[in-house]
């Protein structure tokens, strides 16, 4: 599994912000939608005034499982793009834009196709001149970022739509013990925070005895 660092994802995100599926390559990015579900989104899946996004189905094939199903929150600036990217879309011309409408297309209102994604998304990483991943190792990267971020598994899990918790933390079980030693770290400040509470108190009582 490939996965960029942050600040490589962000080095993408500016090579890109000029092409026509930037708020794509965003989305995935940030919240690891699979290539069929993020071409299968329409606006009528966009819930823009309560910044969520319902996966309902996958431009292949239905959701592999009742919890590819989901709903996921959306950040203001990912509202703020598909904002935007909704007035080009509606602007451009022969395009019949209507809530069912794909999010994604070329421009002739119909949808991006996942194999089309793949070849495309591999030219721009090869002219970014940053270290080649494939287009799924994004949505590994979103999960990444999730947990460095302190998001917890369960959440990561239903960001991700998988099955079973399991599977989230054998997937990313590389990333969990930095994980493990920041818990430690904190339940520890946590713990000499409230020592160093106590010893002034019982200093100050000595002190009126």
């Amino acid at each position: 599994m490939a996965v960029w660092t942050v600040e490589q994802l962000a080095a993408f995100l500016r090579f890109a912000r000029e092409d026509s599926l930037f708020v794509l390559w965003w989305l995935v990015a940030l919240r690891g939608l699979r290539r069929g579900e993020v071409t299968g989104l329409r606006w009528v899946d966009v819930d823009l005034e309560r910044r969520e996004l319902t996966v309902a189905h996958q431009l292949v094939r239905e959701p592999k499982s009742a919890a590819s199903r989901r709903t996921l929150a959306l950040d203001p600036e990912t509202v703020r793009l598909l904002r935007r990217h909704e007035r080009e879309q509606r602007r451009l011309p022969g395009e019949r834009w209507s809530p069912t409408s794909p999010i994604f297309t070329l421009g002739s209102g119909a949808p991006v196709q996942p194999s089309y994604l793949t070849h495309r998304f591999h030219k721009l990483v090869a002219a970014s001149g940053l270290p080649p991943v494939r287009l799924h190792d994004l949505r590994h990267g979103a999960a990444t970022l999730a947990l460095a971020s302190g998001t917890e598994l369960k959440g990561v899990q239903g960001t991700l739509g998988h099955a079973s918790i399991l599977l989230t933390a054998d997937t990313y079980v590389s990333v969990l013990p930095q994980l493990y030693h920041d818990s430690a770290k904190a339940t520890a400040r946590l713990v000499l925070k409230a020592v160093r509470a106590t010893n002034r108190k019982i200093g100050k009582a000595r002190e009126t005895t």
